[in-house]
């Protein structure tokens, strides 16, 4: 079989698995009366929490003892293991348990599955640059292709849902032990414990300039699964307002969600334009704006006349991810030495889909559940997207006077080849 196309089936399922469940969990969790906000915040702290812990420990096993595509498959065989398993729970400190070992689990594949293709990329003289994107993409599809088919089956409130991402792990697991070998270094350069490990990036603080960027990539990141968490559970909340019920866009909210990741694959091919035109420091800005818009449309918008609303916070949503994820990058890449730009990048995601996601995901939940909860425990969605929405803007304007970078077009060169 083509190699690229391996490659593509890798992407495809690698990010399947996490589309089964990661949009409508909150569905299955409030339907099923699992448990309050604060208690369903902490099971989304389970992303930021593996994403700070099992990348680089998994990236030292690979790169000195175990063939990455073996350790990826064995992860992705455990994981399935514990996501099988979630159904079966319903007290929710155990749920959050299992919900931590599945992302111990799984998250590091993320990392491992890029450094599978790069390597077999390489090995056979592709070019990296030009051939993985387009690879990748796949991961998106993979994603949107597990909403769809979880909502069309009528899984989107179902333990369904985890078996739909269980069966796609083990396929997965079995799979990528037919991949081509990307054996460890049997020659690994001498390093201290903190190199290792990649802590030597965190010198970068001592940088004032770098110092605030990486405070404000934790701010936002805070916000960045939000609407991962709460999203399809509100659109899915209008059934209860009976003028609303049958409309498509109620039944199969995850459908309409799901624009928000076909939104982010085209917002992808803008970014060069945006970056030679407006520089790093105001992409990023419209990313945070972007944040402002998609909780604000999400405020004012109904199933009825105001679905153009909802609509359109999954179209910015693209420009609010991908601008501040791509564009941040970027930056770390072009502003770090050499010697220690993988790490700095590790501290890039560790900041955002870190600390980030834990602070966002355990603050929104006490948030809601002491401001926004209705005496029937339903919740009062209007002012909860606001003061989300509220919260990005304000961010934005502290980057705006507080984050001092000047242009520089040379930045995003390699952008353009």
């Amino acid at each position: 079989m083509n190699l690229k196309i391996r490659l593509v089936g890798m992407s495809f399922l690698q990010f399947f698995i996490w589309g089964a469940w990661l949009i409508t969990i909150a569905n299955y969790w409030f339907g099923n009366n699992i448990g309050n906000p604060s208690q369903f915040g902490k099971i989304f702290t389970t992303l930021g929490i593996s994403s700070i812990i099992m990348p680089a420990l998994t990236g030292i096993i690979a790169d000195r003892w175990i063939n990455a595509e073996r350790l990826y498959g064995v992860l992705h065989i455990l994981a399935g293991l514990v996501i099988l398993y979630i159904p079966q729970v319903n007290d929710p400190d155990m749920f959050f348990w299992c919900m931590l070992v599945a992302m111990l689990f799984y998250m590091p594949t993320i990392a491992l599955s890029n450094s599978i293709a790069y390597n077999t990329l390489k090995s056979n003289n592709f070019d990296v640059v030009k051939v993985f994107p387009p690879i990748r993409v796949w991961g998106t599809v993979g994603f949107i292709a597990a909403m769809w088919i979880t909502n069309l089956t009528g899984n989107k409130a179902t333990a369904g849902q985890f078996y739909i991402s269980a069966i796609a792990s083990f396929v997965l697991g079995i799979y990528s032990f037919t991949l081509p070998a990307c054996k460890p270094n049997k020659v690994v350069e001498s390093k201290s414990l903190s190199e290792t490990l990649g802590l030597n990036a965190f010198s970068l603080f001592k940088n004032g300039k770098m110092a605030m960027f990486f405070m404000f990539a934790m701010l936002l990141g805070a916000a960045l699964q939000l609407t991962n968490m709460y999203g399809d559970r509100y659109v899915d909340n209008f059934k209860e307002v009976p003028e609303y019920a049958d409309l498509f866009v109620v039944k199969y909210s995850t459908i309409i969600m799901s624009i928000s990741q076909i939104s982010e694959t085209l917002f992808i091919l803008a970014i060069p334009f945006f970056l030679k035109r407006f520089g790093i420091k105001y992409v990023m800005l419209i990313s945070m704006l972007a944040w402002v818009l998609r909780f604000a449309f999400l405020a004012y918008g109904n199933p009825a006349d105001g679905l153009w609303m909802i609509v359109m916070s999954c179209i910015v949503y693209g420009m609010a991810f991908d601008f501040f994820n791509i564009s941040g990058s970027l930056f770390v890449e072009t502003q770090t030495d050499s010697k220690i730009r993988s790490s700095a990048q590790g501290l890039f995601m560790m900041m955002v889909n870190g600390f980030g996601a834990v602070i966002g995901s355990f603050s929104s939940g006490y948030i809601i559940e002491a401001f926004f909860l209705k005496p029937d425990n339903t919740f009062d969605w209007k002012p909860i997207w606001l003061t989300f929405a509220g919260y990005a803007l304000v961010i934005a304007i502290f980057f705006f006077f507080l984050f001092k970078h000047k242009h520089d077009p040379k930045e995003v060169e390699g952008f353009n080849h």
